[in-house]
């Protein structure tokens, strides 16, 4: 059975978005929150206009994102009725299990916690709103956002650096302050990252 989507571009609200991740870090849709209220609504539209969402049409028709959890999360709390999503793949014809399999086979889902342990695929959420809070994947993003490495275009890099980070700082109250991060920087830098996407190195 062909694959191919012969309608890829949809109008979809962000409350019919389905995640292919268990977590995301509030504090960055926080962040993305709090841009998209500083602009106007020429500005809000040109940036739905421009933006799509790659996704995978799953069992049931459901839109599966494989990316951009974090942006579909701010819109949908900020009370965005449509975005556009646009279909790579058609594989709502196989069963779930399966479905989720061939997800994870091609690198379009994440079945891990919040703690970075492997879930069952029934743990997946069916709502980008029941997604949880992973502080030490906001921690991975700001040591990138700082210079601690560099973007990297592998999928789920930043949970990998996260991952690395869970035994070796605690976050008190879950919270990703300053100190934390000036700490985050300097074990980014060292032999123990090497392996991470995006190293950039030890400083010279």
């Amino acid at each position: 059975m062909s694959t191919a989507v012969p309608h890829p571009l949809l109008s979809v609200a962000p409350a019919r978005l389905r995640p292919t991740q268990l977590s995301v870090g509030k504090a960055e849709v926080a962040a993305k929150r709090a841009q998209w209220e500083k602009l106007g609504r020429k500005k809000r539209k040109a940036l739905l206009g421009s933006h799509c969402f790659p996704a995978v049409l799953g069992p049931g028709q459901h839109v599966y994102i494989v990316d951009h959890h974090h942006l579909g999360l701010a819109l949908l709390e900020e009370g965005v009725e449509s975005v556009a999503a646009i279909i790579q793949r058609d594989f709502s014809w196989l069963e779930p299990a399966v479905f989720w399999r061939t997800m994870e086979f091609n690198r379009w889902a994440h079945p891990y916690d919040q703690h970075g342990n492997r879930a069952d695929y029934d743990a997946m959420p069916t709502r980008l709103a029941d997604l949880r809070d992973d502080p030490y994947r906001t921690l991975a993003a700001r040591v990138r956002e700082a210079g601690g490495c560099a973007k990297d275009a592998a999928p789920y890099a930043e949970f990998l650096w996260a991952d690395f980070y869970r035994p070796r700082l605690k976050l008190r109250r879950g919270k990703v302050d300053a100190g934390v991060v000036q700490q985050a920087l300097l074990l980014a830098h060292g032999h123990e990252a090497a392996y991470l996407p995006g190293w950039s190195g030890a400083p010279g």
